[in-house]
């Protein structure tokens, strides 16, 4: 069954203890103002740095790097086809599936969260 999926999200993932320094730099650093979605204490959004993308910053237990996000209607198959390409899954968190991309980078396939029109508008049909 065809599916939508499109590159959603950049994530600039810092250790836990750096999130508030990091924050301030970056809303500083583009000019834009911060929200913490509620219920997600780890994310603080940089609300219209990327227009079309979320910017956020991501609280971690690890060492600074960065991420993408893949949103689908269909995490399963978004998930296999990119599997297919050369990815490979190496975690599952929630509903969101963890991959290690050509090259080394992360990514994570999550379910849609856009509006309609954002999403049918930025998305791309997979068969």
């Amino acid at each position: 069954m065809a599916h939508r999926s499109r590159l959603s999200t950049i994530l600039i993932d810092v250790p836990a203890a750096e999130t508030d320094a990091a924050v301030s730099f970056w809303s500083r650093a583009l000019g834009v103002e911060t929200r913490q979605p509620p219920g997600e204490p780890q994310f603080t959004g940089l609300r219209g740095a990327l227009p079309g993308l979320t910017l956020a910053i991501q609280a971690i237990d690890g060492d600074a790097r960065y991420h993408v996000d893949f949103e689908t209607d269909d995490v399963e198959a978004e998930t296999a086809r990119l599997i297919a390409l050369g990815a490979e899954q190496v975690d599952q968190w929630l509903e969101c599936r963890i991959l290690r991309l050509p090259g080394g980078q992360l990514a994570c396939v999550i379910p849609r969260h856009s509006d309609d029109e954002t999403f049918m508008r930025l998305s791309k049909l997979w068969n």
